[in-house]
């Protein structure tokens, strides 16, 4: 990615503060705590004309107690690595701290390499701003030294004319626009980032076996089968009363918000544990939302003893507990040994084309006025409905219009028999389908 700025520094600095700031919207979770950002986390944003992304990192700790520590470390290092610019955010109030002194010395690395700023964050009187000369004590950076307040954004302009002024390239506004989203979701640990890592070859998420690990919704492009798309790794969704923590609400919030802006929702579940009341909660929520869903079935190498039945009878299980919805399709993978990974992106992909898909009127015309024909609206209350006329609206989702005499007379039950021979004759698989009558 061309203009690239990434921020990082220790823990507690402000650093999603800022990158909210330079991004224009809160993207990144924010709180007290340290340590609440993990994983790298991509924004973009703009200034005089150029556009760039802003990349957010998770605060870089030595020795410490944090079971996250490496991983964590790991990713501020591809942050730097893949950055053009690199923002090492300070704290004024606190001044030079020992983690300061060490985290500079990993930078020292990359002087002369690439631009690098010493930004003295939460310098919101003159005192704070004039005292943060001390920081270049630390020995690295490019000359300057910007006292900034991210919570207010004082200092951020003459910051980003600095940063700006290395970008030869205008750069691209929003490049992932109008990029399909596949978001997967799930409980805590069945196996999410671990599959998006998968998928991309790389450790785009900190992966461990303790839940609730991925706290931000975090998003990469990802190319398979001749298609692009975004690939949505989110926070794991527990129940309410499950939820004690601010940063976990917070993080359960971002991954709805990522169920809600996908195209499609891979909803993963965990062999070992079977369909669980939050998993039929969590695929609920993306058919309310009229997403198109793939339920993923993790961990089927655990499963032992299995016979030729075992996968349909669990499918049969599954489809049980999530009734009446029926159409997202399920497939068995293992993520460890990576039994049929690239099948269920496939599905996912063609779920996708499924959701856009077209029927031409005459067509849906030729085909679906004979299957009324063959089972006509039963009779109610002594009235003939009559559907002359079927059509397919200009909708993000597939949804027909029936045109009838009485559309008020219309059933459930019928409307349920013309969805199905919907699905049985076009290829619907893994898409909610709508239908509505109108008078004619």
């Amino acid at each position: 990615m061309k203009n690239t700025i990434a921020i990082v520094g220790r823990p507690n600095v402000g650093k999603s503060t800022l990158f909210n700031r330079l991004v224009g919207q809160r993207k990144a979770i924010m709180d007290n705590e340290s340590g609440v950002t993990r994983d790298r986390h991509y924004g973009y944003g703009d200034w005089t004309g150029k556009y760039f992304t802003v990349i957010d990192t998770g605060g870089y700790v030595h020795n410490s107690d944090d079971i996250f520590e490496g991983e964590i470390n790991k990713q501020v290092k591809l942050a730097i690595d893949e950055a053009d610019v690199v923002l090492f955010m300070v704290d004024a109030d606190t001044g030079v701290h020992h983690l300061d002194e060490e985290f500079a010395s990993v930078l020292r690395r990359y002087q002369g390499k690439k631009p690098i700023y010493i930004i003295a964050n939460k310098a919101d009187t003159n005192a704070r701003a004039h005292a943060s000369g001390e920081f270049y004590t630390l020995g690295v950076g490019d000359g300057e030294i910007f006292p900034i307040s991210s919570q207010s954004g004082s200092g951020t302009g003459d910051l980003l004319d600095a940063v700006v002024s290395h970008f030869e390239e205008e750069g691209i506004e929003e490049p992932d626009l109008g990029i399909p989203k596949i978001a997967v979701v799930g409980r805590p640990n069945v196996g999410k980032s671990s599959f998006v890592n998968l998928l991309l070859g790389t450790d785009r998420s900190i992966v461990t076996d303790i839940a609730g690990t991925t706290r931000d919704s975090i998003q990469a492009r990802y190319n398979a089968f001749g298609k692009e798309f975004m690939l949505v790794d989110t926070a794991g969704l527990r129940r309410k009363t499950k939820v004690h923590e601010d940063v976990e609400f917070y993080s359960v919030l971002r991954s709805i918000r990522a169920l809600e802006e996908a195209d499609i929702c891979v909803v993963m579940l965990d062999a070992t544990r079977g369909i669980e009341a939050q998993d039929v909660n969590i695929i609920g929520l993306a058919d309310k939302n009229r997403k198109g869903i793939v339920i993923l079935v993790n961990k089927w190498d655990l499963i032992e003893n299995k016979e030729t039945n075992t996968a349909k009878e669990f499918e049969a299980k599954i489809m049980e507990k999530i009734a009446p919805i029926a159409y997202p399709p399920v497939i068995f993978v293992s993520v460890l040994t990576k039994q049929r990974v690239h099948k269920a992106i496939e599905t996912a992909i063609e779920v996708y084309e499924n959701k856009r898909r077209k029927i031409p009127t005459s067509e849906l015309n030729e085909v679906m006025l004979k299957e009324i024909e063959k089972y006509p609206p039963p009779i109610q209350k002594g009235k003939l409905v009559r559907i002359k006329y079927v059509t397919q609206l200009p909708t993000h989702n597939p949804v027909f219009a029936f045109f009838c005499n009485l559309p008020q007379y219309v059933k459930e039950s019928y409307t349920r028999y013309l969805e199905n021979r919907l699905r049985e004759k076009f290829d619907f698989t893994g898409v909610p389908i709508g239908i509505v009558f109108r008078k004619k």
